[in-house]
């Protein structure tokens, strides 16, 4: 027996002994023991369950929220709705509509913001975003229109970039393409991010008023070659979105 083997034996008996005393997901126990993932496994739960604690990072944190959901992508909707049903109480609601909206559950997600949405939180404007995306992320983009509407009645002083960008495409799906194109005018420029921009030149571009949909789209691009390159990276999508319409 290689003494290469001895010690994989052994790093896989403490990290499996390290699974059941802290509690995790029983999941990572069979991961660690299955004939041919023994060495995946025990680099997996290094990466996902150790270092973060020893680093404690943001992009440690980053990385091991993305290989959690990768291997068990129901824990935090489970976690979420078990705080939810024993605490009650709005940010426990709050966060399990939005996990539920991110799943596409979308009618659950709207009954738990509508139960949120009460008393002293009726009118609470990040509430009522999140009902507006998930009545929108479920296809009633009239309802979710209705909802920002109600929202800035109710909260005038309320500003949100994201708020007002799911307001175009409310109004846009709707089939009000004058007022829509009037909100995005407003929003592209000052919008932190590439997606107004473009789903403004998209919207020019489909009402025939390519010109214009080509003189966003350049601007755009040309802002876009002196930003940082994280900026760059991160909204790869959206510019090269931004590229076909020219």
């Amino acid at each position: 027996m290689s003494l290469l083997f001895i010690v994989s034996l052994l790093i896989q008996a403490g990290f499996i002994i390290h699974v059941i005393r802290t509690g995790r997901n029983q999941l990572w126990i069979w991961v660690l023991i299955i004939p041919g993932l023994a060495l995946a496994g025990i680099v997996a739960y290094l990466v996902v369950e150790i270092l973060p604690e020893l680093f404690r990072s943001r992009t440690a944190r980053r990385t091991a929220r993305g290989l959690r959901r990768a291997m068990d992508p129901g824990a935090d909707l489970r976690r979420y709705e078990n705080e939810a049903r024993v605490a009650g109480n709005v940010a426990s609601r709050q966060r399990y509509a939005e996990e539920l909206t991110r799943h596409q559950r979308y009618d659950e997600a709207i009954a738990q913001y509508t139960q949120a949405l009460g008393g002293l939180y009726q009118h609470d404007p990040n509430l009522m975003l999140g009902l507006a995306h998930a009545q929108f992320a479920k296809g009633d983009a009239r309802a979710a229109r209705q909802t920002l509407d109600e929202l800035i009645k109710e909260n005038p002083t309320f500003r949100s970039p994201d708020g007002h960008l799911l307001y175009a495409r409310s109004l846009a799906a709707e089939g009000d393409t004058l007022k829509a194109l009037e909100e995005y005018r407003v929003l592209a420029p000052a919008y932190p991010g590439a997606e107004a921009a473009v789903r403004y030149a998209q919207l020019l571009e489909a009402q025939g008023e390519h010109a214009e949909a080509q003189r966003v789209a350049r601007e755009l691009l040309e802002q876009a070659r002196i930003a940082p390159g994280h900026y760059r990276r991160a909204q790869r999508e959206w510019l090269e979105a931004a590229q076909k319409l020219l």
